[in-house]
């Protein structure tokens, strides 16, 4: 199941890259002779084999998407030299290919002059934008939905700033009529638009926030960590698609090569409208900046040493497939949400599920039908682990209620959260495995609930 045909490339390119530096004397190489070192590989990969089979269309469960073949050969070759981005000294080639690899996914949105870097991942990213808020408005409140990441929360605590969340809607959305109460307030120095939540996909109003940043005078950080690509997408409905038109509006924004990018972990980027904020990055350095007067990109990020083969591995996978509308790429997202939607109404029209509300972009969840959301949690987390017997992999998450407004007719709401079933069909190649996951689905779910309708007729349930 692994691509292994790639790796037949990988000799050819390797040697390119060491003609490179045949002028160089030759040297002793101290590592481990071949026969320990094949000994401690086959080891590895049996330990691990221990996973879930994240690279597999049956597997619908969290944010994990197999990098693309060219991303993992470009950071594989990279790492035979191990280069650092912090500096060029460190990382002159990889630099250039960060800097122009930023530049794309910055187009992507209309930005043409920004500020702009690769991060260990959204977190970091995410913990750069706040920063930079923090710094601009100090003392001021960070506001997020309640959906939005918990990172924003912690990150907030560790940068020592106040914040507070705004109720969502029964999308998933921030409630735009709560955060306007809420400015009214006075005190708030940034507003987190959520462009994709991690739990359901929602797609926070950004249309109606941007319109109260006018009269309030806010800062807006867009979390685009999940979502951000589908900017690029043609097949969102109206209110996302409205939302992601105007996304270059924001101050700042995040996004995750390593979710929809494929991309290997970690990489996120974080990018700021206005070059100026460059100035609250400046620092000294006694050794690492005077073998060049050029800007390196350590001077623009909180972190410090970064691998520039994810710069390699990102450039790479965008020189093979454009951040264009229409393109290749553009169409593999396009054909994730399809199958999400193509799910959905699936689960829509069979009397054993209640599903939420539609996909905004391509995660879906849902819950089987039953007496209580109590007994509906339960009986979620048995179609998990009976699915996953049939090497169909879900997810579990823990959803307010509301998020079933109006579907859940007469069963009796005794607990404000319900333990649901998530599929996140990220995937190009879900679109064609849709009737695969049903299948697997519908027998699992009539597993389980057989079991149950047998427990009911043999005596009372039990407590849940």
């Amino acid at each position: 199941m692994l691509d292994r045909e790639s790796l037949s490339v990988f000799s050819e390119v390797a040697s390119k890259l060491d003609k490179g530096f045949a002028k160089l004397p030759a040297f002793q190489d101290e590592s481990p002779e071949m026969a320990r070192l094949a000994e401690v590989l086959e080891a590895t990969a049996e330990r691990l084999q221990d996973n879930y089979p994240y690279f597999h269309p049956l597997y619908a469960g969290q944010m994990l998407k197999p990098p693309h073949p060219v991303a993992r050969l470009a950071y594989a070759l990279a790492m035979w030299i191990n280069p650092n981005n912090h500096a060029l000294d460190g990382g002159r080639a990889t630099s250039a290919m960060e800097k122009e690899a930023v530049a794309e996914i910055a187009g992507m949105f209309g930005w043409k002059k920004f500020l702009g870097h690769l991060c260990g991942g959204g977190t970091m990213a995410n913990l750069e934008a706040l920063w930079v808020a923090g710094r601009l408005h100090p003392g001021k409140k960070i506001l997020a939905s309640d959906q939005a990441h918990y990172t924003h929360g912690r990150i907030s605590g560790v940068l020592q700033l106040p914040f507070e969340t705004v109720p969502c809607d029964a999308r998933g959305r921030m409630d735009v009529n709560a955060l306007a109460k809420r400015l009214d307030r006075g005190d708030v120095g940034t507003v987190v638009a959520t462009m994709g939540t991690t739990a359901t996909g929602s797609v926070d109003p950004l249309p109606e926030i941007l319109a109260l940043r006018e009269k309030h005078g806010f800062r807006i950080h867009a979390d685009a960590a999940y979502g951000g690509y589908f900017v690029l997408t043609e097949n969102l409905g109206g209110d996302a698609k409205r939302a992601f038109a105007r996304i270059g509006d924001a101050d700042s924004m995040v996004i995750d090569p390593h979710k929809h990018g494929l991309q290997p972990y970690g990489c996120g980027c974080v990018l700021f409208q206005d070059p100026e904020v460059g100035r609250l990055y400046k620092h000294d350095s006694p050794y690492t900046y005077f073998s060049s007067a050029e800007l390196h990109l350590g001077e623009i990020s909180l972190e410090c040493s970064r691998p520039g083969a994810a710069a390699a591995a990102l450039w790479a996978t965008q020189r093979l497939l454009p951040l264009k509308k229409g393109s290749e790429f553009a169409r593999g997202l396009e054909r994730g949400r399809k199958a999400a939607l193509a799910l959905f109404e699936k689960l829509r029209t069979d009397a054993r599920f209640v599903a939420a509300f539609p996909p905004e972009l391509d995660i879906v969840v849902f819950a089987p039908r039953a007496c209580s959301v109590s007994e509906a949690s339960f009986l979620s987390r048995k179609i998990f682990e009976a699915a996953a017997k049939r090497d169909l992999h879900l997810a579990v998450a823990e959803l307010p209620a509301l998020f079933w407004q109006g579907n859940l007719g007469a069963t009796k709401r005794d607990r404000e959260t319900i333990t649901c079933l998530r599929s996140v069909l990220m995937k190009p190649e879900h679109l064609d495995w849709v009737e695969r996951i049903w299948d697997l689905l519908s027998v699992s779910a009539d597993e389980v609930l057989g079991a149950r309708g047998q427990s009911a007729k043999s005596g009372p349930a039990n407590s849940i």
